[in-house]
Formats: C-alpha cells, structure tokens, sequence
C-alpha cells in the first residue's frame, strides 16, 4: 500500500510541468534552423609538361653530385683560410685571449709604428704582422690610440671566418 501512494505522488508531481518544458523544447527546435554553407565544386587539374628538359632535373643524382661538389670547394676554401695558421709556430701572445691584452701606449721605431700592450703586468712591443690573442689575431695596422686586428673565429655551423678585432689605447687610472 505504501508503495502505491508513493507511485500515485510521483506521477502527480512532474507531469504538468514536464508537458511545459517538452512543449518549449519543441517550439526552440522547430525555430532553429541549421546554417548550410554550400561547398564550390573543385577545380579540374590541368597537368602541366615539363618545360625544362635541357636543365638538370631536380631530383636527378646529377643534381646532388654538383651540390657535394659545391660543398666540397666550400670546405677546401674554409681549410685554405685555416691552414696557414695551424702550419707556423705560435708566438707568445697567443696564449693570452684578446681581453687580457691592454694596450698602454705607442711609439716609431725605425720609422715603423709599434704598440705597447700589457699583458700581466708585463710590456710588450707588437707591429704590424704579429699575432695575438687566442682567435688565430694577426695585427693589421698600429696608430696611436689602437691596434687592429684579423681575427679568424668559427661561426655556428663550423666555417673558419674572418673578423675584425680592435684594441683601444686604455688610459692608466689610479
């Protein structure tokens, strides 16, 4: 018995109110309308023929033997850069980097200008065609204020390049 009154209170409770929302759901529905965008027919593919047939074909081996070729001479122009270099003696102020060297002063010997750089408390006179600092730094030309430099450094994808370097005339503070 208790069952049956508690069915017969559901029942009364939800229908009223559930006829109302399905009523509201079917006039939202029938409102709605989805959008349909239509699709444009595809283009029709025209093939092309190749106009190119006194050229080397792009995916030719004939194509890939001239680039290694190509990369080849790069890398034989790259050691030609560095060679020289790993080939003489190494002078003194080589094995100092090129921020340890000071320059103090400058002055003419026989005519020829010379720099005088520090390097641990120590003077050394320096001319044109010597070396310094550890990127390979040959001295290009001496004034009175500076020192400059061909430097020859590595760039990221390991070619030997050339670059300029300066030494400024650094005056003595107390």
């Amino acid at each position: 018995m208790a069952m049956a009154l508690g069915l017969l209170c559901l029942a009364g409770c939800g229908s009223p109110e559930q006829e109302e929302l399905q009523q509201w759901m079917n006039a939202e529905r029938n409102a709605t309308r989805p959008k349909i965008t239509v699709l444009q027919p595809p283009t029709k593919f025209t093939p092309q023929t190749y106009g190119q047939e006194g050229l080397i074909e792009p995916f030719s081996n004939q194509k890939l033997v001239q680039a290694l070729k190509r990369d080849s001479s790069e890398a034989t122009a790259n050691a030609a850069l560095i060679a020289p270099e790993l080939s003489r003696r190494k002078e003194p102020l080589e094995a100092m980097p090129l921020d340890a060297v000071a320059m103090v002063g400058s002055l003419t010997k026989a005519g020829r200008p010379v720099a005088l750089v520090r390097v641990d408390n120590l003077i050394y006179q320096v001319r044109v065609g010597n070396y310094l600092g550890q990127n390979y730094g040959r001295i290009t030309a001496v004034t009175e204020a500076s020192v400059a430099l061909r430097e020859i450094v590595q760039d990221a994808a390991g070619e030997w390049t050339e670059r300029p370097a300066t030494l400024q005339l650094q005056e003595r503070t107390k």
